[in-house]
C-alpha cells in the first residue's frame, strides 16, 4: 500500500517538477519523507529544489533558509546512506552553496574542501554520474580562478587544497555532457571555462548548444539567459 502511495507522489512531484512548480514538488517530496524518512530520491530532491530556490531569492534571511534546509536534507540523505553516489552529490553541491552564505573563513574553507570530498566520492561510487562530474569540473575551474591572497587564505587555514586545472575541469564537465546532453548549468560553467582558456571557439560551440537546450527547469531559464548574453559578448 505505501509503496504504491509513494510511486504516486514521486510522479506527481515530477510532473510539477517539469511545469516548473518548484514549491509545490517540494510539497510532494515531503508527504513521501513522512510516509519512508530515508526515500533516497525525495531527501536529494528536496536538497535540490531548495538550493534552486534558494539561489533566487533577493532576501539575504530567506535565501540562508532555504540553503541551510538544503544542506539538512543532504545531510539526512548521507546519514540514510553514505554508500550512495545522489546521496554524496547532494553533500557537494549543497556544500558548494553553503559557501555563498557561510562568512566564516574557517567555515567556508571547510565547505571549498567538502565539495571536492564529497563529489570525488560520489565519482568513486559511480564514475558516470552526471552531476558529480560538473561539481567536479566546477571545483577545479573555481579553484584555478582563486586570487592568490584566497589561495594563502585556504593554505593557512587548511594547509593547501589538491591541485585544480582548466584541464581537470573540461575531462569532468565534458564527461557530464556526454552522460547528460540537457543539463544546462554544466554547458555554461564549461564555456566559461574555455573562455578563460582562451578557446573561444570551443566557449561559442558550447554556448550556442545551451540556448538551443529545452528549457527543463526554472534554474534553466537563467542559465539559458545567461549563456546568451555571454555568446553575444563572445561573437
Amino acid at each position: 500500500m505505501y509503496s504504491q502511495d509513494i510511486s504516486v507522489l514521486l510522479k506527481e512531484a515530477d510532473n510539477l517538477e517539469k511545469q516548473q512548480k518548484e514549491p509545490e514538488a517540494l510539497e510532494k517530496y515531503r508527504q513521501v519523507l513522512t510516509i519512508e524518512p530515508a526515500n533516497m530520491r525525495s531527501l536529494v530532491k528536496s536538497a535540490e529544489l531548495n538550493a534552486a530556490l534558494g539561489v533566487r531569492q533577493a532576501d539575504k534571511s530567506s535565501k540562508r533558509l532555504y540553503i541551510e534546509t538544503a544542506y539538512a536534507f543532504a545531510k539526512r540523505a548521507y546519514y540514510a546512506d553514505s554508500a550512495n553516489a545522489d546521496a554524496n552529490y547532494a553533500m557537494a553541491m549543497t556544500s558548494g552553496k553553503m559557501t555563498d552564505i557561510e562568512t566564516e573563513n574557517k567555515k567556508l574553507v571547510a565547505y571549498i574542501r567538502d565539495v571536492k570530498l564529497y563529489a570525488d566520492k560520489a565519482l568513486t561510487i559511480n564514475p558516470d554520474h552526471a552531476r558529480a562530474n560538473w561539481l567536479a569540473g566546477k571545483w577545479n575551474y573555481e579553484m584555478t580562478n582563486l586570487s592568490g591572497v584566497k589561495k594563502a587564505a585556504i593554505k593557512l587555514l587548511y594547509g593547501g587544497l589538491p591541485e585544480a586545472s582548466y584541464e581537470d575541469a573540461v575531462r569532468y564537465m565534458e564527461k557530464c555532457r556526454t552522460q547528460d546532453p540537457y543539463f544546462a548549468p554544466n554547458y555554461l560553467d564549461l564555456a566559461k571555462v574555455y573562455r578563460d582558456d582562451h578557446k573561444p571557439a570551443q566557449a561559442i560551440e558550447v554556448l550556442t548548444k545551451l540556448v538551443r537546450l529545452p528549457t527543463r527547469t526554472s534554474e534553466d531559464v537563467g542559465v539559458k539567459a545567461e549563456g546568451a548574453k555571454l555568446l553575444e559578448t563572445m561573437q
